[in-house]
């Protein structure tokens, strides 16, 4: 039952990416192997937004590292049908810290049976596009696999998820899977386990840097930062990186958007007033600007067609299927037009 689960909330939100996405442009799909374990280390630049998509976006079932406070509640038949296990950190008491190796034993084992995994190596999730110092817990996780199972093949796969803004729907996505690394094939007898690690970490830096349209920061950052908008997202990946690097000046500029448009994106959410609104005031309980993107994603995938279906159903008991059917008509258009004139 869980593995049916998974699976229908995984296609369910690889077809609801092309809704809540303007477009999506995956890149390097071919890199992913296809002999072997894979670790799959993506930068964080959405808050829970980042594991959905690349758990909807790749192949196979995959299993994430999450922090442990969450398991244990209500909500455990749901963590352990996503696949996902537990990490304790100091704060969680350091008698608790024992229980890693528990779960990293599983990670080991996952990976020599050739399955999937999610770990992010930057530090923490964060909302600016240049790619943050890493840790060496990804590098350190395929390194033991390895030396435990030698003969086995395990791959970190570098992948940079690039949103074209980091708080609205209807931006472009750009997904790029780079040159995986081959563990057994990286690492030097002669070198000790520290060494090892950190040539793997450093090695997952430069590839995930050429994952992403903004690598590092830069003294150009805000300019460059600035130039990434509606316009030039529609630009291939590669061109517009480079675009960004050595001529981001001559880049299209976002236009400030006209008292007029501001006044149509007003008159268009009206039809979604109420559910807007109840979105606003989710969003406003977190003081982390990172989690607005994630939880506007959630709210579309899920409370907007519950109430969409609520309160057409409420119509046409009333007032009859004509009128339920041209609600819901202008709903779904007004939720997408109103984006054209409030994205920047």
């Amino acid at each position: 039952m869980k593995r049916i689960f998974y699976y229908l909330v995984k296609y369910l939100l690889r077809y609801y990416n092309h809704i809540y996405f303007k477009n999506i442009e995956v890149y390097g799909y071919e890199n992913i192997p296809k002999d072997g374990g894979v670790l799959f280390s993506p930068n964080h630049q959405g808050a829970f937004l980042d594991p959905l998509i690349i758990g909807s976006m790749t192949p196979n079932r995959i299993t994430s590292l999450t922090r442990s406070d969450v398991f244990g509640g209500p909500f455990q038949w749901f963590l352990d049908s996503f696949q996902m296990l537990p990490v304790y950190r100091i704060r969680n008491g350091y008698s608790n810290l024992k229980k890693n190796d528990l779960t990293f034993a599983k990670c080991y084992k996952l990976l020599s049976e050739g399955k999937f995994m999610l770990m992010f190596s930057e530090g923490g999730h964060h909302d600016e596009y240049y790619l943050q110092n890493l840790s060496k817990g990804s590098s350190r996780l395929a390194y033991q696999a390895q030396q435990l199972y030698p003969d086995k093949k395990i791959y970190l796969q570098p992948v940079g998820i690039n949103y074209g803004h980091h708080r609205q729907p209807r931006c472009t996505l750009h997904l790029v899977f780079e040159e995986p690394i081959e563990v057994g094939a990286t690492l030097d007898s002669d070198l000790s386990e520290a060494e090892n690690i950190n040539n793997l970490k450093n090695l997952l830096q430069e590839r995930m840097k050429n994952c992403l349209w903004l690598p590092t920061k830069t003294e150009n950052y805000p300019l460059q930062k600035k130039k990434i908008n509606r316009f030039t997202t529609q630009l291939p990946f590669a061109e517009l990186k480079d675009a960004l690097q050595n001529n981001a000046a001559a880049l299209r500029d976002q236009p400030q958007k006209s008292s007029f448009e501001k006044l149509l994106g007003f008159l268009l959410s009206v039809p979604n007033l109420i559910p807007l609104l109840i979105t606003r005031f989710i969003i406003s309980k977190f003081e982390d600007v990172v989690f607005i993107s994630s939880l506007k994603y959630a709210m579309g995938v899920f409370f907007f067609p519950i109430w969409w279906f609520f309160s057409s159903m409420t119509l046409a008991y009333f007032f009859g299927n004509t009128v339920m059917l041209w609600y819901l008509l202008i709903c779904i258009f007004s939720i997408f037009a109103r984006q054209r004139f409030l994205l920047s």
